[in-house]
């Protein structure tokens, strides 16, 4: 470090780097360096490390240590962390109405009205009896096991956010599809939201509401499962067949016509590959919700996890598998279904 106080010397800052010199108990290399009467030209080059800030903060008090830059962040955020508050609350409390409604009609109603309701749901999209049997064996095999309630729980936070999901996602999928200059600005958003780990939602959004508002886990979710939707609905607008937009042109359709009628039943089977993967996103995402209160599945594999559990570990991981099996199967029965209707 030596080496790097003889840089600061030969450029002729030592005020500047004295200046900030923290008046603190000195640290234990510097009370070796000094006690053992080393000199700068004792440290061979290929010994010095990496000019990082707290290697240069050791040789210049003037210079910001790593932590120093993570603290001005923290306090930045803090400092604006309830003029946030003020704004998002009123904006985002109807989702924690939407949620704790979902899990009440969920686990409150009729085990048998419950299944009844979504074999009807699943016979609906998919007109497949097959699928429907599979459903309800599911369905029941949880039960069987005591995991219905929380199987409920999940699948009700599933359903709400991957509506809000495609509510918001598809609009903005068709906006950037008609506009190369938001794609380009929006395409970037969407890479950090793919790409920041799931834990990383958390955190801003702890010290911005209440552990116990619903709304806390459901914001995590729906940032961390909306880009399929948004980037596949996008995709499917702008693979739209040149020549048919010209037929459209051509029959003096309006924009809003050629995106209701030509375009968006042409990116159909985009829209629901994306939306197929908004869930299983959603799925994956409740369990990590479960560490700030998610209801669900996700308590009893954290339970397994802090207690050891094995057993109980892996027979809740077993129903979220049994879970995102049917999501899957119901999803996509549903896309080649679409996907027919379109070839006839």
């Amino acid at each position: 470090m030596t080496s790097y106080q003889t840089l600061f010397s030969t450029l002729g800052l030592e005020e500047w780097c004295a200046s900030g010199q923290s008046e603190g108990p000195m640290s234990m290399s510097d009370l070796l360096s000094r006690t053992s009467g080393a000199q700068a030209s004792d440290a061979a080059w290929w010994e010095l490390p990496f000019p990082s800030l707290n290697a240069l903060h050791e040789a210049c008090g003037a210079i910001p240590r790593s932590r120093d830059l993570t603290l001005g962040l923290e306090q930045g955020f803090l400092a604006v962390k309830d003029s946030l508050s003020l704004v998002l609350d009123p904006l985002t409390q109807p989702l924690s109405w939407l949620l704790d409604g979902a899990l009440y009609a969920m686990t409150s109603s009729p085990w048998w009205l419950t299944i009844l309701l979504l074999l009807l749901v699943v016979f609906a999209v998919t007109r497949s009896l097959k699928l429907v049997a599979l459903v309800g064996l599911s369905v029941c095999l949880l039960a069987f096991i005591d995991h219905y309630e929380h199987a409920m729980q999940t699948l009700a936070i599933i359903l709400v956010c991957a509506f809000i999901c495609v509510l918001l996602g598809v609009p903005i999928g068709i906006a950037m599809s008609r506009s190369n200059t938001m794609q380009r600005y929006t395409t970037p958003v969407l890479d950090m939201l793919q790409t920041l780990p799931p834990f990383v939602y958390l955190i801003p959004l702890i010290f911005l509401f209440s552990v116990t508002e619903s709304k806390l886990y459901g914001i995590a979710i729906i940032l961390y499962a909306i880009v399929p939707v948004i980037r596949l609905t996008n995709l499917g607008i702008r693979l739209v067949d040149p020549d048919v937009i010209e037929a459209a042109n051509a029959f003096g359709m309006t924009p809003r016509q050629k995106l209701l009628k030509v375009q968006i039943p042409l990116a159909l089977p985009n829209i629901m590959a994306g939306v197929n993967q908004t869930i299983m996103m959603s799925l994956a995402m409740v369990v990590i919700a479960s560490l700030v209160s998610a209801p669900g599945l996700g308590v009893l594999v954290l339970r397994g996890i802090r207690n050891l559990e094995l057993g109980v570990g892996l027979v809740s991981g077993l129903g979220i598998v049994i879970l995102a099996v049917i999501l899957d199967r119901v999803t996509k029965a549903s896309l080649a279904r679409i996907n027919s209707a379109e070839r006839q």
